[in-house]
């Protein structure tokens, strides 16, 4: 797929075939600000207990007891991926141990909530303007899947990941530039322009361009590392030249960004303005079908408090 001229450009990301591939590295000109400034921008390392977990499901037969042994190797871990497992949006199942909760979810799954976990371990939010970020993030995630299912889009493993990864260039932002929190609080009642492209004239390089290089890094698949880099990028929905995949993400965020705003209590969504009419279109919603799909959703947001 060739890469787009949208919003994320400017931040100079890899390619798809770089971003399908973690090991592999871009060429950079060292005379190259731009470049300078990305490689400035501290990236978490993969932690070694998603390496296990990747390294276990990429196996020709990926075993539930081993992916068991290794969640199991961390007390805290274990606890909370039994928390989430027993939430209502993963069907509500009370799985007693980390072998039911495997069973349950699938390892496909369970992967998708470990990787949820250890990020928001890697990636600690000190930043009053993010301070309700990784809440928000679950519930995106939780969003996502819930969409996928009921619309029968895509993996609901993959859309999870992509709902907790999506701005996690926000976090990494706040560190390299203090003066991001007011960037993020404009950007996010810009009105016309996307959030990326204020972020873009601001510091030179978005939150998606910065969360596309975490999600190679720590080896996450290609369609979510390239959805999280066009999550803003609204004509892509319209761009048949871009996988599916990819596209679906990116509409199934924006009903999830509306839900979301009416769950917090807000009358409207920029962003679903931005791009809702778009995203039903792609996904062949009118409008009292997505009416209904987002009560729908936002009383599952509720359940799930």
């Amino acid at each position: 797929m060739p890469a787009r001229t949208g919003s994320a450009s400017t931040a100079r990301v890899p390619t798809r075939a770089a971003v399908a591939a973690p090991s592999a590295a871009a060429p950079a000109d060292p005379a190259d600000p731009v470049d300078a400034l990305i490689k400035s921008i501290r990236i978490p390392p993969r932690p070694s207990l998603l390496a296990d977990l990747q390294a276990e499901l990429a196996s020709s037969d990926p075993s539930p007891e081993r992916i068991g042994r290794i969640v199991a190797a961390d007390v805290g871990m274990a606890g909370a991926l039994l928390k989430l497992a027993n939430s209502s949006l993963f069907g509500g199942r009370r799985a007693k141990s980390i072998e039911q909760a495997i069973l349950f979810l699938g390892i496909n799954q369970v992967a998708a909530l470990m990787t949820g976990l250890l990020a928001r371990q890697a990636i600690p939010v000190e930043s009053a303007a993010l301070a309700n970020f990784w809440e928000v993030s679950a519930k995106r995630s939780h969003a996502m899947v819930f969409l996928s299912r009921r619309l029968r889009i895509g993996a609901p493993d993959i859309a999870h990941t992509f709902g907790l990864f999506c701005d996690t260039g926000m976090p990494l932002l706040v560190k390299r530039f203090p003066d991001y929190e007011a960037t993020f609080l404009d950007a996010g009642a810009e009105q016309e322009r996307s959030f990326t492209a204020l972020e873009d004239e601001r510091h030179s390089t978005n939150h998606a361009a910065v969360g596309t290089l975490l999600a190679r890094n720590w080896g996450l698949s290609s369609d979510v590392s390239w959805a999280i880099l066009h999550h803003h990028d609204y004509a892509v929905l319209e761009d048949e030249h871009t996988d599916d995949a990819v596209r679906s993400l990116v509409a199934l965020s924006l009903l999830a960004e509306r839900a979301i705003r009416r769950y917090q209590g807000h009358a409207g969504s920029p962003e679903w303005d931005k791009g809702g009419e778009r995203a039903r279109a792609y996904l062949s919603l009118d409008e009292d079908e997505t009416a209904e799909l987002l009560d729908e959703l936002e009383e599952a947001l509720h359940d799930d408090h």
